[in-house]
């Protein structure tokens, strides 16, 4: 759904995990850790943990990072847009609240109904509820919303999604409504009305408006990009203060009507989001859950170390959730400059990467499996496609003959990846290296990766990054990552290939422009096998998302459409009275 895995498992694995692959598929042929009954870490996947919440408390949230952005004309990065859209700020349509695949079914938001389309599917009307107010008590206008979706186009506020550039039309060299100029193709006809006209058909538009760019932001709190540090609240909470880098609060927003809400319960009275911990800190306090730890989840991953903690305890592990991320992570290769602008150079990559160790740096088949396409499973249905067919541990010969086919018999090149995923990069180090390939690691801060790496005028040479679906539809995937003419110079999504290829760019537009669902499904498949032959990147693994919830903590449930992430719209405490903060 969202854009990007956030930050993958980290840190050196310890030989106790092995017992965490018991029973699991056979890594050699490339299933690793599919899930079940035989995958410890599955246990409680669909499943609610606590019981149902009572209302009251504060439920800490303990975290290795700030957000990456809480802006929501910027926010596309997993888990910060489930967080920012169940607590701060509420869109057109949104997701149901519920594990497993009811948590994909669209539901009504701030509009009234899913949107009407008309004029072929180029034209969707929303109608906004009645009832509807920010923090301040002010009502929410059509306008807001129009204003937020325009904002989304200004050059200074990056990082965001980019399908009103894709979708609207009428926006070629659209900058923004910063200088008095806003879109003609989204208009409010009164408060409570607004219709977005499209340069094309698009029948999945309703899922689209699940996205921070349709939700709304009153031209009068606009604050450019500090607009990051205190967005304006339409959801059941506002923020109290925010320390960046170490604490954010919220309270209740007393103005948010939960009649007018059918799916955010707003349990706790309070969040407290304590930042820049050690993942291992974050695990150990949860697994003891002493005191206010109780009442407290885990935003970043839990470690591969703490698993023998976890997995041999049945206590501990009734509060692990790991949910699959239905996403891709891949090794991305900037074809912008040598040596990958050569697709022998970026074909041997294919064949060098040593996925087998990079399931092992991540938490072994417990966590990951090994990624054998671009498109994740959930979108090819149920199986990823394996058409190169190369040896999970990889095939150093048939690279090294590649490379010596096009003059590269000896390469430096750099690997940029977040802290957090520092023993993945050394396990692709170490297994380049077997092909003569030389890895210099540069190791970046979470919270500013995205911003580093989507800087194309300093992009590395290569990067370690992951898509995630939007909604469940390769529309949401393949064009993000691999459109050449979605690539910005500042804020850069996706495309960290910087891969412009013209037969690519012509098929995802043939593909767009089906009406037909199954054959679109069908066209992005055969897409994603033409793309592994250019190889612009190389997928490595699909991740669970392994949190840690403490002993107090009720309603938690990784949501299949957040990447696995914990659901904040319906989680809270047993008791109340535990909850500190």
């Amino acid at each position: 759904m969202t854009k990007r895995t956030q930050l993958a498992l980290a840190t050196a694995l310890v030989a106790a995990l092995a017992l965490g692959a018991s029973g699991c598929s056979d890594t050699k042929k490339g299933q690793a850790g599919k899930g079940g009954a035989s995958n410890p870490a599955a246990a409680n996947d669909g499943k609610i943990l606590g019981g149902t919440p009572v209302k009251g408390g504060t439920l800490t949230i303990l975290s290795n990072q700030d957000f990456s952005h809480l802006d929501p004309a910027r926010n596309w990065v997993m888990p910060a847009m489930d967080f920012g859209t169940r607590l701060l700020y509420r869109t057109l349509v949104t997701f149901k609240s519920e594990p497993g695949k009811a948590g994909s079914e669209l539901v009504p938001d701030l509009a009234t109904d899913l949107g009407k389309p008309s004029n072929g599917g180029r034209t969707w009307t929303f109608t906004l509820k009645d009832g509807l107010k920010y923090e301040d008590g002010t009502p929410i206008k059509a306008q807001d919303i129009k204003y937020n979706v325009e904002r989304s186009f200004s050059p200074d506020l990056t990082g965001g999604p980019d399908y009103a550039a894709r979708y609207l039309a009428g926006t070629k060299g659209y900058t923004g409504p910063l200088q008095g100029k806003h879109l003609d193709s989204v208009k409010t006809p009164d408060d409570k009305t607004i219709v977005f006209e499209l340069n094309r058909p698009v029948a999945e538009f309703s899922a689209t408006a699940t996205l921070p760019t349709f939700a709304p932001v009153p031209q009068a709190q606009e604050k450019g990009t500090q607009y990051d540090s205190r967005p304006f609240s339409s959801g059941p909470y506002k923020i109290e203060s925010y320390d960046r880098d170490k604490k954010l609060v919220l309270v209740r927003n007393e103005h948010w009507d939960a009649a007018t809400d059918t799916v955010r319960k707003a349990y706790p009275d309070k969040f407290v989001v304590v930042m820049g911990l050690k993942g291992g800190q974050i695990d150990d306090r949860i697994i003891a859950s002493a005191g206010a730890d109780a009442s407290a989840v885990s935003y970043s991953n839990m470690r591969p170390e703490s698993a023998p903690k976890v997995l041999p305890k049945p206590e501990v592990k009734a509060r692990l959730l790991a949910e699959s991320q239905g996403c891709t992570t891949m090794l991305q290769l900037n074809t912008s400059r040598a040596p990958f602008d050569d697709v022998k150079v970026r074909q041997a990559f294919q064949y060098a990467v040593d996925k087998e160790s990079m399931v092992t740096a991540g938490g072994g088949p417990a966590f990951n499996e090994i990624a054998t396409a671009y498109l994740p499973s959930s979108l090819t249905g149920g199986a990823q496609a394996d058409t190169l067919k190369i040896a999970p541990a990889g095939d150093p010969a048939k690279a090294k003959e590649l490379l010596k086919a096009a003059g590269k018999e000896k390469l430096k090149v750099s690997l940029a990846v977040s802290t957090g995923d520092k023993t993945r990069a050394e396990a692709l180090q170490q297994g380049l290296s077997r092909a003569g390939i030389e890895v210099v690691i540069d190791t970046v801060d979470p919270g500013a990766f995205y911003d580093v790496i989507g800087d194309t005028t300093t992009a590395p040479d290569m990067t370690l990054a992951g898509w995630c679906p939007d909604y469940p539809s390769g529309s949401t995937f393949l064009p993000f990552v691999f459109d050449g003419r979605t690539i910005k110079v500042k804020g850069n999504s996706g495309n960290y290939a910087q891969f412009k290829d013209d037969a690519t760019i012509k098929r995802i537009d043939e593909i767009s422009a089906y009406d037909d669902a199954q054959r679109a499904r069908q066209g992005w498949i055969d897409l994603d096998a033409e793309i592994m032959q250019k190889a612009p990147a190389v997928p490595v693994v699909l991740e669970r998302k392994p949190l840690l919830i403490g002993t107090n903590i009720a309603g938690a449930f990784g949501h299949p459409v957040w990447s696995g992430a914990i659901d904040y719209a319906t989680i809270g405490l047993k008791d109340p009275a535990k909850g500190q903060g």
